[in-house]
């Protein structure tokens, strides 16, 4: 099986936490959620920061994604907590 490798990006309080970003290298087919298990598997801070329990937002290229979206080798995964304002 094909692998790929995605850019990994991170945001506001995820970015003080985990840095500003990396590779990831996944099997070809993944998808958002996919990449997100596979760094909350590598324990540590990244499990803390990602965890399924933690409302998390995801792009793909720079546009809102979904954890269904299927990612493509290049593709640029940025994760961010939620914005809020007023």
């Amino acid at each position: 099986m094909s692998a790929i490798t995605v850019k990994l990006r991170f945001f506001a309080s995820l970015r003080e936490k985990l840095g500003e970003g990396s590779t990831l290298t996944l099997p070809a087919g993944s998808t958002v959620a996919d990449a997100r298990d596979a760094l909350i598997a590598r324990g540590a801070l990244q499990a803390e920061a990602l965890a399924r329990a933690r409302a998390v937002r995801a792009a793909v290229n720079q546009q809102m994604a979904t954890e269904a979206v299927v990612l493509a080798e290049g593709d640029e995964l940025a994760f961010f907590p939620p914005v809020t304002g007023g």
